[in-house]
């Protein structure tokens, strides 16, 4: 046996990965101590608006740009009060995070993995009522969309991502008995970029967090209209032992920040989750000035879908009424993984629509803060009820389009629109090929002995590839789908709904236009935010330069 298989390096480093198991999703029953918390955590935040600087150096910092992040279902509610860092001030941001990442990118992956375990802790019992109430008031989430993000995926993305990047660090090379080789997992040579999106408090989370813990320092734009629960996350991770400038925390206007961060010669990555638009953006701009960088950036990118849900005619109808209704109208439809078109084999739409339309008829939109019954609740800003609206009289107006049920929509005190079910008779009508991003569903019948050609149309009719369900009970058709669709969905469900991806369960991500598929909540995320470099250490003396074959 060498010597450095029993070093108490190595055996330390062996004990050091950690079991770690999914974080329990609470119910939030009447009378439960959960249902208790949160209800006193939502009353602390009625008609408080909190204020949130700028956090540069550890330095909280305020410019003259104040935004407010309003309530999206009373926008008469300003809950959060915050400002938008100019160049200058990002400029900044980078300096104090490259002032700080040689000495992070040396701590040992044990000491920065037990921040992220300490602040899972933290979110999972103490902080729990807090993040989630930040989430139902700041972004409109009922109770149990807000507790499968915030609380439970949160938590698992902090405690897998140290479980993976625990065993990453065991994953050494092989040696022999003149040298010794190892791998060293280094952070990258510069700043990492991370842009959030609203919709989950937990991508925010992980966008920064999985390359701090890999020994990157990180510029966190968080959303605007995320503000109050992402700025409540980065508390968190300060509290836990986060050192101040390995995530510096900066709202900023979207293309203010995208330039400045992609001048820098010191950018190195970036961590995008939003539009199609803007990271196709903020691509071009990275390879416009790729001669100014030090490193070649790496550039990871979710960025919605057009999902699908199929029905074979062998499809279990309730199982397929119930996973669409969840799947197009939880969250308001406002998920990447949101099924926004149904095929339906008409031998069975029948029984599909009766329904789905009896059961569309007892969904409750309303305030989820007020009234634990409501299903859904408001869309999340003014530009995106518009958006939405938009898409509903386009459905209204079309000779194509019939609307089924739903579709009012209201702004006078938040962003309210029913779930609305569209049926198209035009396969190709924009409604079933671009994204959203709201509460329309649309259906296309389709001739049952067609089947084949709707997977076809399946795979084409949209430039996406995030997620996708089939709905049957055959083996064969189900194996057929599978081999037929395999491109056209990166996360691919068999009779069950297309949202929900559970971190280390169903690591999520998609490609096409639907983004670079790094697949967060999986083992290999992790690898793109390290710079690995192999060592070999030879420990016999080299006494000639000549080779044997030359005597």
């Amino acid at each position: 046996q060498h010597p450095f298989c029993s070093s108490p390096r190595r055996r330390w480093q062996h004990r050091s990965a950690i079991e770690v198991t999914n974080e329990p999703i609470l119910e939030f029953k009447p009378g439960s101590p959960e249902r208790a918390a949160l209800q006193k955590a939502l009353a602390n935040l009625k008609g408080k608006t909190e204020a949130i600087p700028c956090v540069i150096g550890g330095e909280e910092v305020w410019t003259p740009t104040v935004r407010y992040q309003l309530s999206p279902f009373n926008h008469a509610h300003k809950v959060a009060k915050y400002c938008y860092a100019d160049k200058e001030l990002i400029n900044k941001a980078i300096n104090a995070a490259l002032a700080a990442r040689k000495e992070w990118d040396l701590k040992p992956v044990q000491d920065r993995a037990q921040i992220f375990l300490k602040a899972a802790d933290m979110l999972s019992g103490p902080r729990r009522a807090e993040v989630l109430a930040k989430t139902m008031i700041g972004q409109g989430k009922t109770v149990i969309q807000a507790e499968i993000d915030a609380a439970a995926e949160l938590i698992d993305f902090f405690r897998f991502n140290a479980k993976y990047a625990l065993e990453l660090e065991n994953s050494q090379p092989i040696s022999v008995d003149v040298s010794t080789n190892s791998m060293v997992y280094r952070g990258l040579e510069g700043f990492v970029a991370a842009v959030s999106p609203f919709n989950f408090t937990a991508i925010g989370g992980n966008l920064a967090g999985a390359p701090a813990l890999m020994g990157n320092v990180v510029l966190w734009k968080p959303s605007d209209t995320a503000l109050l629960s992402s700025y409540a996350v980065y508390k968190i991770l300060l509290e836990a032992g986060l050192p101040p400038n390995v995530v510096q925390f900066v709202p900023a206007d979207g293309p203010v920040f995208g330039d400045t961060v992609t001048s820098s010669e010191h950018f190195c990555g970036l961590n995008f989750t939003g539009s199609v638009p803007t990271f196709k953006r903020l691509w071009k701009q990275v390879s416009e000035n790729l001669d100014r960088y030090r490193n070649f950036p790496r550039l990871a990118g979710e960025c919605g879908g057009k999902n699908f849900h199929l029905v074979h005619s062998s499809a279990d109808v309730a199982s397929v009424v119930n996973g669409t209704l969840r799947s197009a109208f939880e969250y308001g439809g406002q998920k990447c993984s949101a099924c926004s078109r149904l095929y339906a084999p008409d031998s069975l739409w029948p029984q599909i629509k009766e329904k789905l339309l009896e059961e569309h008829g007892k969904i409750k939109v309303g305030d989820p803060a007020q009234d634990f019954g409501t299903f859904f609740s408001a869309v999340i800003d003014d530009k995106s009820f518009a958006r939405i609206k938009k898409w509903i009289e386009h459905a209204k107006k079309s000779s194509n389009l019939t609307i089924l049920a739903g579709g009012g929509c209201d702004d006078s005190v938040g962003y309210f629109i029913e779930p609305c079910i569209v049926e198209s008779k035009d396969p190709q009508d924009p409604i079933m090929k671009e994204e959203i991003f709201g509460p329309v569903l649309t259906v296309y019948v389709y001739p049952e002995k067609r089947y084949k050609e709707v997977l076809e149309l399946i795979d084409t009719t949209t430039p996406y590839g995030l997620t996708g369900a089939v709905f049957a009970q055959e083996k064969r058709i189900i194996d057929e789908a599978r081999n037929l669709l395999r491109n056209a969905a990166g996360n691919f469900y068999i009779n069950d709904k297309s949202t929900g991806a559970v971190v280390a369960q169903q690591p999520f991500g998609g490609s096409r236009i639907s983004g670079t598929n790094d697949k967060p909540g999986g083992p290999h995320y992790i690898l793109r935010w390290t710079s690995p470099q192999a060592i070999k250490e030879t420990h016999v003396p080299l006494t000639d330069w000549r080779y044997a074959y030359m005597q």
